[in-house]
């Protein structure tokens, strides 16, 4: 049973994410929260906390752990301020605190459209700072996965997709099989030190991440 630090736990992706990891066979979700007014969602539900804040120093929440699912983001909502604060600098001492204890795998949750942040109004600063922090995950030499999804959608999940370095357009998909994504990309040898776009289709979602190079 491997352990697996869920930072943004609390978010919609992250509460599937933790509730996903919950009930595997082969790891064991550790949600990280920064109140203390969080913690009786994940109790109610079996699921361990690690009390950690992205604008603050959360090195402590990495103890024990085996591997570190990135689900963070702001969405660009909060100011261009508050989104360098979190889906920048906050993920960036995410992947120096899991290199620096060790954790052998980083499941990075970014976003279609980092390649070319200024393409899409009114989210630029928030695409930026996803591809700076993606950026420095791919440089330091932590193993990772950077999974890249279309526009995110509340919709039941169907794990079906398509999935590619680049899809060359645009598309939604689930949160629900984002987060199943995430879990898939858990595997060390599994899309490793690699990213892929991906959205809704109708693939197999296992089998293509077990099949992606």
């Amino acid at each position: 049973m491997q352990n697996i630090l869920v930072i943004g736990a609390n978010g919609t992706t992250g509460r599937l994410v933790s509730k996903i990891l919950r009930d595997s066979s082969d790891f064991k979700p550790f949600a990280m929260i920064r109140k203390e007014t969080q913690k009786p969602f994940f109790e109610n539900q079996g699921i361990e906390t690690r009390h950690g804040d992205l604008e603050g120093d959360f090195t402590s929440a990495f103890r024990g752990m085996d591997k570190v699912i990135f689900a963070a983001g702001s969405g660009g909502k909060g100011g261009d301020e508050k989104t360098i604060a979190v889906d920048q600098k906050g993920a960036i001492k995410a992947v120096e605190f899991a290199k620096a204890n060790k954790l052998q795998k980083f499941v990075m949750l970014s976003s279609m459209g980092t390649d070319n942040p200024s393409k899409i109004e009114g989210l630029e600063q928030y695409l930026e700072s996803k591809k700076t922090a993606d950026d420095f995950l791919r440089e330091s030499n932590v193993v990772y996965t950077i999974v890249q999804p279309g526009g995110l959608t509340d919709k039941k999940g169907t794990e079906k997709v398509e999935l590619a370095h680049k899809l060359k357009k645009m598309g939604e998909i689930s949160r629900e099989d984002v987060a199943h994504t995430l879990l898939y990309a858990l595997e060390l040898e599994r899309a490793k030190n690699t990213s892929f776009e991906v959205v809704s289709g109708n693939d197999e979602l296992k089998q293509s991440i077990k099949n992606y190079k």
